[in-house]
């Protein structure tokens, strides 16, 4: 109605009016502004939104990995033996030591579950830095353009910051108890390349890069599915790019 409004005025005062009195520029503006049901967005709301929607997700991805099997019974993020040492697992896995690979496995992905219980802080003291000028190029980008600026302006320090916290986890899931015996019966087979793999560096990479994938489900979801957008800022940035 409010569209309807304003035209209706336009139409009436024009023929009273020169063309040369006519901001049609300025018309313009306030018709977009009606359609949009508010006034646009300010740079500051855009770099605003885009650092609450990376809050949200990274504390939803945090919460959703560190649960029992958070990533263990997700094949997105399961972290499995390490590609490196592929022939160790099947080598051991013939030789009957399948049951001991399994449990390594498991305990792999208890270490990352553990490990991204106390993440959230981590991914939040990254975020702080983002700029209005990221702000602005990242609203409009892919439905994951949030996380991937995270994940290249972060994945080097967020490594040297998780890395003690990986190594609490590992210690506390015991995974090297289950990877020492694996690695001495594989490296004790005669004629086999031998192998050590660093296990706590292997997890902390996997563990961020499956953090990661979920932040961008995150990301993914509030842009498309207005329900997930749960705060009035959240609402007016991603709202404002419907339609």
């Amino acid at each position: 109605m409010k569209i309807v409004k304003i035209l209706t005025g336009f139409l009436i005062t024009l023929p009273f009016i020169s063309c040369s009195q006519v901001d049609f520029h300025k018309i313009g503006k306030d018709i977009e502004e009606t359609v949009n049901t508010g006034k646009p967005l300010t740079s500051q709301e855009i770099t605003d939104g885009l650092k609450e929607a990376l809050n949200t997700g990274s504390r939803n991805a945090g919460s959703k990995a560190s649960k029992p099997d958070g990533y263990f019974k997700n094949s997105l993020i399961k972290i499995v033996f390490p590609p490196e040492a592929a022939a160790m697992e099947s080598k051991l896995r013939s030789i009957g030591m399948g049951k001991q690979v399994d449990e390594f496995i498991l305990t792999m992905n208890r270490a990352a579950e553990e490990a991204a219980a106390k993440a959230a802080p981590v991914f939040l003291n990254a975020i702080k830095n983002m700029t209005i000028t990221d702000g602005i190029n990242i609203l409009n980008g892919s439905d994951t353009a949030a996380t991937s600026y995270l994940r290249q302006k972060t994945s080097a320090g967020l490594t040297v910051q998780f890395k003690p916290v990986i190594h609490d986890a590992v210690q506390k899931v015991s995974v090297t108890r289950y990877w020492s015996p694996l690695i001495t019966a594989y490296n004790n087979i005669p004629f086999v390349n031998k192998l050590n793999p660093d296990i706590e560096s292997y997890i902390n990479d996997r563990a961020l890069h499956g953090l990661f994938i979920l932040v961008g489900q995150e990301e993914s979801n509030i842009r498309r599915n207005p329900a997930a957008r749960v705060t009035a800022l959240l609402k007016k940035v991603f709202g404002s790019r419907q339609g």
